[in-house]
């Protein structure tokens, strides 16, 4: 990270944001930025053009090959497993030139498939059938499949009065005592980590600061998750009251929400759900006569999977290229602008609201002991009843699989749970685990974000491992040796195992492994290894014919 630029980056402030600038400039040229522009908004923001170029190269909307794309596929995995994104592109043709057509990672249509993303919307499922009516303005329709055990999320939305009415009492207490609450919840981050929230803003809240920020990070790119993308769409009120809380209990007067491209319906709803809150007097100056003051600010992402890092999604706010920045110093303390910063996930925010509703007391006392409350739980589309539930921290796993989710529609040999950094759990699993943070890791695996991508048996697991690592490079940041250079090695072995005579060397690749997990700067390359591990542990019979001795 270089503090320079975040503070040149800083003197202009959100309102001239660069990431924005640049982002706007590429809409004006077919999804890049023009080198005349590309010199003009160096000279601005004083950064200097390699730095600029740096940016713009590293995501999906914004690099120059990528102009005049018109249309994208969905190459999740969650896609890719279905094998239902030949017929998307071979129908696509159709209609685009294959120049036209580029592909994009993921667009949380994982229950249905088939998903492509087309003029500002994404469409899935027999969509695909209508491609003539969509060219002509045909828009899509929010599709869930919403079911809960236990509703605080998924809690019905009253109305706005009745939502907001809370803050008022908010605002009548301390800082320190709303905080208090929130700890007594022991509630843990919802984003993969389960580092416990009250903790973290506690952190924010000791830092002696003018200024400080609170992010919500809705770049949710685990492929098989789409469960901020419902928040965000249909609870985000829920989200924007989270955030509220977390500013006045740390001393931040800005909220920012960083939403990914890929879920352009959430940016259009969670925006107006802020037009509402500003219409109703509820950000600026003096917040119902507080003496807060708070306001909100959207940035729409461009196409990194890394920004789910928060360090990386902090670079991208300044205009940097999505590097991981090493710590300490902590976002916490020196975080966007190098000011304290506190960046969480979509979920852990909408909790907020039931929490100061109804008591941290009482929302501790869900779940377990250590993973309080409920979680969200992603089904794909090889489940008899795919779609999003709602169940306690603690629950058994076959309950959900099995009588929520209502069993597979054919054969399943693994559940990826977590997105890509998750652990493959094998179904013989299942009946052994709970869905907390504990129980995952104690058999070896990770829960994550609780997204579930179903493997079938008639996918090789040696592809499903090349596309992880394929995946895995091609989202790399970069700034590490071991992660950009490892990822690419993987990739290149499980390729050469599978299209030649190749037997890939077991110590060669627990090496390759080993020096991932060890040597990445974040989880990213750290965490790829965890499913090839759980895959060579309990597919060893399958895999074994690409392995050496």
């Amino acid at each position: 990270m270089s503090k320079n630029l975040s503070e040149l980056s800083g003197r202009q402030g959100l309102e001239n944001n660069l990431f924005e600038v640049l982002g706007k400039s590429s809409n004006n040229n077919e999804g890049t930025v023009s080198e005349e522009r590309l010199k003009e908004i160096s000279d601005e923001f004083l950064v200097g053009k390699a730095n600029t170029f740096g940016t713009i190269t590293a995501y999906d909307f914004l690099k120059p090959e990528n102009k005049g794309k018109k249309v994208y596929v969905c190459n999740g995995s969650a896609c890719l497993c279905a094998g239902t994104q030949d017929q998307v592109k071979t129908e696509l043709e159709n209609h685009f030139k294959k120049e036209e057509i580029g592909h994009m990672c993921c667009l949380g249509r994982c229950y249905e498939n088939s998903a492509f993303y087309y003029d500002g919307h994404n469409y899935s499922g027999g969509d695909i059938s209508n491609i003539a009516e969509i060219k002509s303005d045909s828009k899509p329709a929010r599709k869930y499949n919403v079911k809960a055990t236990k509703e605080v999320l998924t809690e019905s939305y009253s109305d706005f009065n009745t939502h907001y009415g809370l803050l008022e009492g908010v605002l009548k207490q301390s800082p320190e005592q709303v905080l208090e609450n929130i700890k007594a919840s022991n509630i843990r981050g919802r984003g993969g980590a389960g580092f416990p929230m009250g903790v973290k803003w506690d952190f924010c809240r000791q830092e002696e600061s003018d200024v400080k920020f609170i992010i919500c990070n809705a770049d949710e790119g685990d492929p098989g998750a789409y469960s901020d993308r419902y928040l965000l769409e249909e609870r985000p009120h829920s989200v924007l009251f989270g955030m509220m809380v977390g500013g006045y209990c740390i001393g931040a007067e800005k909220g920012i929400l960083y939403i990914r491209a890929e879920y352009p319906e959430s940016v259009e709803i969670v925006q107006k759900a802020i037009d509402e809150l500003r219409a109703n007097n509820y950000l600026g100056e003096n917040i119902l006569g507080s003496g807060f003051n708070f306001d909100f600010k959207v940035i729409e992402a461009k196409g990194a999977y890394i920004c789910g890092e928060e360090t990386a999604l902090i670079n991208s706010i300044e205009g940097q290229r999505p590097e991981v920045r090493t710590r300490p110093p902590f976002p916490a303390q020196q975080g966007l602008f190098n000011k304290p910063t506190i960046v969480n996930n979509v979920e852990t925010l909408a909790a907020v609201h039931w929490i100061v509703k109804n008591g941290g007391e009482t929302y501790s006392k869900l779940g377990t002991e250590k993973s309080s409350g409920t979680k969200l739980v992603c089904l794909d589309s090889f489940f008899n009843n795919p779609g999003l539930y709602e169940v306690e921290m603690g629950e058994s796993m076959n309950t959900v699989i099995n009588q929520l989710g209502g069993g597979f529609k054919e054969p399943v040999k693994a559940l990826h749970i977590g997105g890509p950094l998750g652990g493959m759990v094998p179904t013989s699993k299942i009946s052994e685990l709970s869905l907390d943070f504990e129980s995952f890791k104690n058999a070896g695996f990770l829960l994550g974000h609780a997204s579930v991508v179903s493997i079938p048996e008639k996918m090789p697991m040696i592809e499903y491992l090349r596309h992880l690592m394929e995946f895995a490079a091609d989202e790399s940041c970069g700034k590490c040796f071991p992660c950009r250079l490892g990822t690419t090695r993987g990739e290149e072995l499980f390729a050469k195992a599978i299209n030649e005579d190749f037997k890939i060397k077991r110590e060669l690749l627990n090496d390759l492994l080993e020096t991932l997990e060890a040597g990445s700067l974040c989880a990213h390359g750290g965490g790829i290894p965890l499913p090839v591990k759980n895959a060579l542990t309990y597919f060893e019979d399958e895999l074994g014919a690409y392995l050496e001795n």
